[in-house]
C-alpha cells in the first residue's frame, strides 16, 4: 500500500523533467526557466544556479490570461454587493479568462455554475490545498450557485506508478471529507470521484461529452500543451477530455435538467490554481465546436513551501507542508523552521529591516490573516526592523493554528453518511433550477433506464 511519504504529490511530466532533482538540474544547467504545469511547479534557477521565486506576471503573459485589476474588483463588488475576498484584494487570485462575462450574466439574472477539483495524492490534505476551496466557498456563497467538485483519482493513478486504484480511491474518499469540512452547502454541492462516478448509471451524458471532447482533441495538441512524449501512457493522453467534460452543464442532467439546448447555454466558472490552466485552454479551444460556451476561469497563486517561494507545498514532502492533520505543536515547529526574510542578527535586522517579499511566515499571513490594516502594520514594522523574525513567526503560527483548529472542529461533524449524501447524484437547489415537471420527467427516464439495465443483467448467463 502506498503511503504519503513515498508518493509524489505532483509527478513531473514529461519524464525528462523528473529524471533529475531540481538541485541536480541546476548543476547541469545553472540557468533554468520556471516550469508551471499540472505536473511540475518550479520557479527555475538564475545564472548562479540559485532557485528563483515563481514569476506570476510572466505566467499571465505566457498563458495569455488577463490580470484582475482594481477596476474589475470594483465591478465585482458593485455587481455582487459583497466585499472582495482577501485573496482577491491582495492579488492572490490574480488572473482570469472571461470573468467579465460571468459578471455580465449574473447582473442579467442568467444562472451559472462553479466547477473545481482536486487530484487526491494522499490521505491528508495540507493547508495549501484548502486555499482554492475556501475561495470557491466564498464564490458559492456570494453568487448562490451550484458547485460541482471533481476528484481526479484516476489521473493520479495514470501519472503515478506507485499508486494503485485502491490507493487513489481511498485518498479520494478521505479528501472528500476534508473538502466538505471547508463548509460547502450540501443543497448546492455535488462531489464525485472519477473512479466511481464515470462507470455508474448517472454518467452517460458525462461520458458522451468526454467522447465528444476526445474526438476534437489531437495528439499533437496534447503533446504541445502538456509536453507529453511517446513514454506517456495512453490514459494520460485521454484524461484532459475527462477533466474538460465537467465544465459543461449537459454532463449533469440530474442537476441542470434534460433540455440540451437550454442546458448547453449555462455558463461555467472554474476557480483553480494557475497550474491547471493548460487543461482548460484545451477545453476552451474545443467547447464552441461542441456547441458549448467556453468556461470562464479564475486563477490563484500557490501557497509557498515552508522552504521558500520558489515552489509550492507538496504532500509528498512533509517538511515543506502544514497538513490539516498536524497538531498545534507540529505547526509551531514547522513555522519556526520556515524560510525567513529576516537578517542574520537582531542588530542588523533592527538596522535594515526584514524582507517580506521572501519571508514565508509573512506570505502565509497574506493568505490567512483577514484584517488588512493589521497585515499592513505587520509588514511596515517588519520592513523597518521594529518586528523581529521570531515575532513574525509567532504571529503566523497563531493564525495558521486558528485556521487548522477551525477545520478540525468542522471535520469532526463530517461522517461517512454526510460524504455519501454530498456524492449522491441528485437535484441541487439553486436559482434557475429545472422545473418540477422537468425533474419528474428526468426521474422517470432514469427509472426506465435502470429497469432496462436490470432486465439486461437478469438475462446475462
Amino acid at each position: 500500500m502506498a503511503t504519503v511519504a513515498d508518493v509524489q504529490d505532483e509527478p513531473g511530466q514529461p519524464p525528462a523533467l523528473t529524471s533529475l532533482s531540481l538541485a541536480e538540474a541546476a548543476q547541469q544547467a545553472k540557468s533554468k526557466e520556471q516550469v508551471i504545469t499540472p505536473f511540475d511547479v518550479s520557479g527555475g534557477f538564475d545564472e548562479q544556479g540559485k532557485p528563483k521565486a515563481i514569476d506570476y506576471n510572466k505566467l499571465v503573459d505566457t498563458f495569455g490570461s488577463q490580470r484582475i485589476d482594481k477596476r474589475l474588483l470594483e465591478r465585482f463588488e458593485q455587481v455582487t454587493g459583497h466585499k472582495p475576498h482577501r485573496m482577491l484584494r491582495r492579488g492572490l487570485v490574480f488572473s482570469h479568462r472571461d470573468l467579465n462575462s460571468i459578471l455580465d450574466k449574473y447582473e442579467k439574472g442568467i444562472p451559472f455554475f462553479l466547477y473545481t477539483g482536486r487530484g487526491p495524492s494522499s490521505d491528508s490534505m495540507h493547508v495549501g490545498h484548502t486555499i482554492p476551496f475556501e475561495f470557491t466557498k466564498y464564490l458559492q456563497d456570494v453568487f448562490d450557485v451550484p458547485l460541482v467538485i471533481m476528484l481526479t483519482d484516476d489521473e493520479k493513478f495514470f501519472h503515478t506508478p506507485k499508486l494503485s486504484l485502491k490507493d487513489v480511491y481511498k485518498f479520494s474518499m478521505q479528501n472528500a471529507m476534508d473538502i466538505i469540512a471547508v463548509g460547502f452547502d450540501m443543497k448546492k454541492t455535488f462531489i464525485f470521484a472519477d473512479t466511481s462516478f464515470v462507470d455508474g448509471g448517472f454518467a452517460s451524458a458525462f461520458n458522451n461529452n468526454v467522447r465528444e471532447m476526445g474526438k476534437r482533441t489531437t495528439i499533437n495538441q496534447i503533446r504541445g500543451t502538456f509536453g507529453f512524449n511517446d513514454s506517456n501512457n495512453i490514459a494520460e493522453f485521454n484524461f484532459p477530455a475527462m477533466q474538460s467534460a465537467t465544465a459543461f452543464a449537459t454532463s449533469f442532467p440530474f442537476i441542470f435538467g434534460t433540455d440540451p439546448k437550454k442546458v448547453a447555454k449555462i455558463p461555467c466558472l472554474i476557480p483553480c490554481a494557475i497550474d491547471q490552466d493548460p487543461y482548460f485552454r484545451q477545453c476552451r479551444d474545443n467547447a464552441p465546436k461542441m456547441g458549448f460556451l467556453k468556461p470562464a476561469i479564475i486563477h490563484s497563486v500557490f501557497l509557498p513551501s515552508l522552504r521558500g517561494n520558489e515552489s509550492k507545498m507538496s504532500a509528498s514532502d512533509a517538511d515543506s507542508s502544514i497538513f490539516l492533520s498536524d497538531t498545534d505543536n507540529q505547526i509551531k515547529k514547522k513555522i519556526g523552521k520556515a524560510f525567513s526574510g529576516g537578517q542574520d542578527t537582531a542588530e542588523l535586522h533592527r538596522e535594515i529591516g526584514g524582507r517580506t517579499a521572501v519571508d514565508v511566515p509573512f506570505q502565509y499571513l497574506t493568505f490567512f490573516l483577514e484584517d488588512d490594516d493589521e497585515l499592513e502594520r505587520i509588514k511596515v514594522a517588519y520592513e523597518k526592523g521594529e518586528l523581529q523574525s521570531g515575532e513574525m513567526k509567532m504571529a503566523c503560527t497563531k493564525e495558521v493554528q486558528a485556521y487548522v483548529s477551525g477545520f478540525r472542529e468542522r471535520r469532526k461533524a463530517v461522517t461517512e453518511e454526510v460524504r455519501e449524501e454530498f456524492m449522491r447524484p441528485r437535484q441541487l437547489t439553486f436559482s434557475g433550477m429545472p422545473s418540477e415537471r422537468e425533474q419528474q420527467d428526468a426521474r422517470e427516464r432514469r427509472i426506465r433506464a435502470l429497469e432496462e439495465e436490470l432486465e439486461r443483467l437478469r438475462g446475462d448467463p
